[in-house]
C-alpha cells in the first residue's frame, strides 16, 4: 500500500510522469510507439526524487532499472516495463484509477487505486524549489543516464497533449495559437471577466453587450436555409423571448433542448431581424433542468454550475475550434494538476518587502478569481495579482538593462578632457544661445566624457528643442582631443540636412564635415571612406553606411546616433565597434514618456531638453473634414500671399489597388497646380527618387523658388525651412500621433505664425474612435510630451516606437501608460539586486539567472551574465 502520507516534495517531484501514464492508459497501451522519449522523461523525474525520496530509495532504484532501454525496447518489452514501473510508482504516491487500472487488466498486484494524485498538499515556495540533481546515474540505466539526470524536468513543459480531456483535435488547435505546453497555458491570462452571478431578464440585457440570461426552452428547430443552423427561442420568467443560433452544431446539442428545460444562456446581445426581438449567435449554454421541473434559480447554480456559469468566469482570447467553454475546463484542469509547479522566481524577502502575493496564488486568482472576486466583477484584471505578475515583467526587463549598464561601466573608454574653457569656447562659437536645457545638457554629456567609462547617454527633447547644437558642442570635444565624432541618421535626406547644416556652423573653425551614404557614387565613396579612415575626416555624418564593413575610422570616439529606434540593435552595435569603446550618445526627436524610457533606455543615462529656444512661435492645428478643405486652401493661400511657403503631405506616393481613396503624391501635385494654386510653383519630394533629384527639388524649395512642396513622409524629420508656416496633412487619420507631431514640427521655425491642417478622409468617410482621439490630441496641445504619453496609452510601446526592432518585449500584463510606479519599484529592486550581486552567481539567484536568459534571450540586448 502507499503511504497516506508521502513527502510532498516527492509527490511534486513524479508529478511529471502523471500526464504520459494517463496517456498510455486511456489507450490501454496500444499505442506504444507514440511515446517518445520517455525514458529521459523518468530518469530526471527520478532525479529530482531521490533526494528527498527517503525510505523509498530503493523503489526509485527498481524504476530506473525497468526503464532502461525503453525507448529502445520492442513493443511488448516496451509493455512490461510500463507495468512495473506502474506498479512500482504506486507503492510510493497515490495513482487515479484510470492508470492503476491498466495494471490490474495485466494481472499484477496493485498498491492503492482510488486517492487522485492530482489531489496534494499544499506546498510552501521552499517546498517546491526544485531539487539538486542526483550524484552517481542508476546503476542499470541507458549510457547516457547521467547527462539527463543533470537536467531536472519541468512539469510545466508537459505537451498540453497530455492533459486530461485534450485529445488530438484539441491539442492541435491549442498548439496552433502557440500553446505546447502547460506553462504556456497558464501564463495566458484572461482578457476581461463577466460576472454570472446574477442572471438578467431579456429586456434587462442590453443590445451590444454580453449577458447571462435564465429562460425556458419554448422550441428548437433545424432550419435549412443558405446555411444549415440551429434555432432554439427561449422564455424568461418575465415573459419575453429570445431567439438563439448556431451556425455550427452537433446533433446532441439539438437533443438537449427539450421544451421546458431550464437554460442559462451568456453571450453577447444583438437586435433581431429588422428590429424582431433580441438575439444571441453561439451562446455559452448551462443546462439546469432536463424537463419542465421548476427548481429556484440559486439552487440551479449551485447545482448544475461549472467555470461558465454561477460565478466570476474569465474571458479569454477565442481559440478557432475550441469553444470557451471546453478552454476554461482545460485551464481549471492545468491550474489543478500543475500549479505547485509554479515557483517565485523572486526572491522571498522582496515578496515580503514589496508585499507581493506569490506567483502561484497571483496565477491561480487571475484565471478563477475567488479572494479578488469583487474586482474582477467588474470586469478588469484583479489588483494585487495583476500587481504581482506586472511587477515581475517589469523587474525581469530592468534586470536585464541593470546587467547592461554595468557590463557597459566595468569596461574601459575613453577619458575625454572636456574641460570648462573648452565648453564655454564651443558654445559660444554657435550661431545663437543655448538654453537653459541645453547648458544643463552640455554638462551632463561632458562629465560622462571626462569619465574613463564609456558614456551611454540618451537626449531627448522635442520637435525644434536644439538637439543637434548639443550633440555639436559634444563632437567638437572629441575632436578637440583628436579623435573622430560619428553622426548616423535614419535617412539619407536627414543625412543630407545634418551634413548641410553641420558644415555651414562649422566653417572657418578647421572642422572637416563628410558625408558618407549608400547612394555615393563609386568615385564619392572611395573619396568619402579615404578621407574618414585616414583621420582627414573629423565629422563623419551618414547612414547605415557608417556601420558597414567598408567603413574604417582613424580614431573613433564619439557616436551620435539620431533617431536611435530606427535603426535596429545590430547596427547600432556594428558602429560602436569601429572604435575603442568610443562615447555614445543617441538622441530622439520623439519626446519618450518616462515609463517607457526606463524601460527602453534603462541602462542610459537621460538628458531631457525640455524648453524651445527663442524665436519659436505657436502653431494652431486645425482638423477639417474632406468637405471642408476649400477652407483649408483658404487658409494655405493666404499664407502664401504673405510671402511664406506651404508643406502638403501624402501618406503614399503612387495609387494601389488596396488602398485606391488615397491620393498619389505625384497625382496631387499635379491636380493642385491644375485646379487649385493656379500659377503658383509646386515641388515634389517622395522616397523613391534619387538623392540628387531629392537633394535638387528640396534647394527649390529651401531657396524660395518652389512656394508649395508636396511630399510624402520622408520630411518627417530633420528639414529645416524657416519660411514655412503651413503643413497640410491630407488623410490625418492614418498616421500615428507621434508622427503627425513630427510633420507639425516642420512649421513653426521662423518668427511668423504657422498652421498644421488635418484634413481626414475622403468625402462621408467615416473612420475610428482612435484616429478621432489622435485628431482632438493634435488640436489641444502642441506639447510633445502630453503628445507622447497620449500616444503610449493609444497604441502601446511597440507601435509606439514605430518599429519592432527596438527592443521592447511584448508585455502580458504590465501596461506602460498606467504602471509607473510598479515600474519605479521594479527598477529600483533590480538595480539594488545587481549592486548586491553583480553576476548573479549567489545560490539563491541561480534560477533567476537562468530564467532571464531563457526568457529575455534575442528580446532585449543583454550583456552576458557571470
Amino acid at each position: 500500500m502507499a503511504e497516506p502520507t508521502a513527502p510532498p516534495e516527492l509527490v511534486l517531484a513524479l508529478l511529471s510522469l502523471l500526464p504520459p501514464l494517463r496517456f498510455v492508459a486511456r489507450t490501454n497501451l496500444t499505442k506504444l510507439n507514440t511515446l517518445r522519449e520517455f525514458e529521459p522523461l523518468v530518469l530526471r523525474a527520478l532525479a529530482q526524487a531521490r533526494p528527498v525520496a527517503g525510505s523509498k530509495k530503493p523503489q526509485i532504484q527498481q524504476i530506473a532499472e525497468a526503464i532502461a532501454g525503453f525507448d529502445r525496447a520492442p513493443d511488448a518489452k516496451r509493455r512490461a516495463a510500463l507495468l512495473n514501473v506502474i506498479r512500482i510508482l504506486s507503492e510510493i504516491v497515490s495513482l487515479p484509477h484510470e492508470v492503476t487500472s491498466v495494471v490490474s487488466q495485466g494481472a499484477l498486484p496493485i498498491a492503492s487505486t482510488r486517492p487522485e494524485l492530482s489531489k496534494l498538499p499544499k506546498l510552501s515556495n521552499s517546498q517546491i524549489e526544485p531539487a539538486p540533481p542526483a550524484p552517481n546515474p542508476p546503476a542499470k540505466a541507458s549510457p547516457n543516464a547521467a547527462a539527463q539526470n543533470a537536467a531536472v524536468r519541468d512539469p510545466l513543459l508537459t505537451p498540453v497533449a497530455l492533459l486530461k480531456g485534450v485529445g488530438p483535435a484539441i491539442s492541435q488547435r491549442l498548439q496552433l495559437k502557440g500553446f505546447e505546453t502547460v506553462g504556456d497555458l497558464l501564463l495566458n491570462l484572461p482578457r476581461r471577466y463577466e460576472d454570472r452571478r446574477h442572471p438578467k431578464t431579456i429586456a434587462e440585457a442590453p443590445l451590444g453587450e454580453r449577458s447571462m440570461i435564465a429562460a425556458t426552452v419554448i422550441k428548437a428547430n433545424e432550419a435549412r436555409g443558405r446555411k444549415r443552423r440551429l434555432e432554439v427561442r427561449f422564455r424568461d420568467d418575465a415573459g419575453d423571448t429570445l431567439l438563439a443560433l448556431w451556425f455550427h452544431f452537433r446533433f446532441d446539442l439539438f437533443k438537449k433542448f427539450v421544451p421546458g428545460a431550464r437554460v442559462l444562456l451568456g453571450g453577447e446581445v444583438k437586435a433581431g431581424f429588422r428590429g424582431g426581438g433580441k438575439t444571441m449567435t453561439h451562446p455559452d449554454v448551462e443546462m439546469l433542468t432536463s424537463g419542465a421541473e421548476q427548481i429556484p434559480l440559486g439552487e440551479q447554480l449551485g447545482k448544475g454550475a461549472d467555470d461558465s456559469f454561477g460565478g466570476i468566469v474569465p474571458i479569454y482570447s477565442e481559440i478557432e475550434g475550441v469553444p470557451p467553454r471546453s478552454y476554461r475546463r482545460i485551464v481549471r484542469r492545468a491550474l489543478d494538476e500543475f500549479a505547485p509547479a509554479l515557483r517565485d522566481l523572486l526572491p522571498a524577502a522582496m515578496l515580503a518587502r514589496r508585499n507581493l502575493l506569490s506567483l502561484r496564488e497571483s496565477i491561480s486568482e487571475t484565471h478563477f478569481p475567488d479572494t479578488f472576486s469583487e474586482e474582477a466583477a467588474k470586469g478588469r484584471s484583479p489588483g494585487e495579482p495583476r500587481r504581482r505578475l506586472a511587477f515581475e515583467e517589469l523587474f525581469l526587463v530592468q534586470l536585464g538593462l541593470a546587467l547592461k549598464r554595468r557590463g557597459t561601466r566595468i569596461e574601459p573608454g575613453i577619458a575625454f578632457r572636456a574641460t570648462d574653457e573648452s565648453i564655454a569656447r564651443i558654445t559660444s562659437a554657435l550661431p545663437w544661445p543655448l538654453t537653459s536645457a541645453q547648458k544643463r545638457s552640455v554638462q551632463q554629456i561632458a562629465k560622462d566624457m571626462r569619465s574613463p567609462e564609456p558614456m551611454n547617454r540618451l537626449l531627448q527633447g522635442d520637435v525644434g528643442s536644439g538637439k543637434t547644437a548639443v550633440a555639436l558642442s559634444a563632437a567638437r570635444l572629441a575632436i578637440e582631443d583628436g579623435y573622430q565624432a560619428a553622426l548616423m541618421a535614419p535617412t539619407e535626406i536627414l543625412a543630407e540636412q545634418h551634413h548641410r547644416l553641420l558644415a555651414a556652423m562649422l566653417k572657418g573653425t578647421g572642422v572637416h564635415v563628410e558625408l558618407l551614404t549608400g547612394s555615393l557614387g563609386a568615385k564619392e565613396r572611395n573619396f568619402a571612406e579615404r578621407v574618414v579612415r585616414t583621420g582627414t575626416a573629423h565629422l563623419v555624418v551618414g547612414t547605415h553606411a557608417l556601420a558597414e564593413e567598408a567603413t574604417q575610422f582613424h580614431r573613433l570616439g564619439l557616436v551620435i546616433i539620431d533617431e536611435q529606434h530606427r535603426f535596429g540593435v545590430l547596427t547600432r552595435q556594428r558602429l560602436m565597434t569601429k572604435g575603442a569603446r568610443p562615447d555614445t550618445l543617441v538622441m530622439t526627436a520623439t519626446p519618450i514618456p518616462r515609463t517607457l524610457a526606463l524601460t527602453l533606455y534603462g541602462d542610459l543615462d537621460v538628458s531631457v531638453l525640455d524648453e524651445l529656444p527663442p524665436g519659436r512661435t505657436p502653431i494652431a492645428t486645425k482638423v477639417f473634414k474632406d468637405a471642408q478643405r476649400d477652407k483649408a486652401y483658404e487658409v494655405v493661400r493666404r499664407e502664401l500671399a504673405a510671402g511664406h511657403q506651404a508643406y502638403v503631405v501624402l501618406p503614399l506616393v503612387e495609387e494601389s489597388e488596396k488602398l485606391v481613396e488615397l491620393k498619389a503624391a505625384t497625382i496631387e501635385r499635379d491636380r493642385l497646380a491644375a485646379e487649385v494654386f493656379h500659377g503658383v510653383p509646386i515641388g515634389l519630394v517622395h522616397g523613391r527618387q534619387s538623392s540628387e533629384e531629392r537633394a535638387a527639388a528640396m534647394e527649390r524649395f529651401r531657396s524660395g523658388k518652389d512656394k508649395i512642396l508636396v511630399a510624402t513622409t520622408v520630411i518627417e524629420v530633420g528639414v529645416d525651412v524657416p519660411n514655412a508656416s503651413v503643413m497640410m496633412i491630407e488623410h490625418a487619420e492614418r498616421f500615428g500621433l507621434s508622427q503627425l507631431h513630427q510633420l507639425r514640427g516642420r512649421v513653426g521655425r521662423g518668427a511668423a505664425k504657422s498652421y498644421c491642417l488635418l484634413i481626414t478622409g475622403a468625402s462621408g468617410a467615416e473612420f475610428g474612435a482612435s484616429a478621432k482621439q489622435r485628431m482632438k490630441v493634435m488640436e489641444d496641445t502642441t506639447d510633445g510630451f502630453k503628445i507622447s504619453e497620449a500616444d503610449l496609452e493609444l497604441r502601446g510601446p511597440g507601435e509606439f516606437l514605430g518599429t519592432r526592432q527596438s527592443g521592447i518585449p511584448d508585455f502580458a500584463v504590465a501596461e506602460l501608460a498606467r504602471d509607473q510606479k510598479i515600474l519605479a519599484e521594479a527598477r529600483e529592486e533590480a538595480f539594488a539586486l545587481i549592486e548586491l550581486d553583480p553576476t548573479l552567481s549567489l545560490a539563491q539567484h541561480q534560477e533567476l539567472r537562468r530564467h532571464l536568459h531563457e526568457r529575455w534571450r534575442g528580446r532585449l540586448s543583454l550583456a552576458r551574465v557571470g
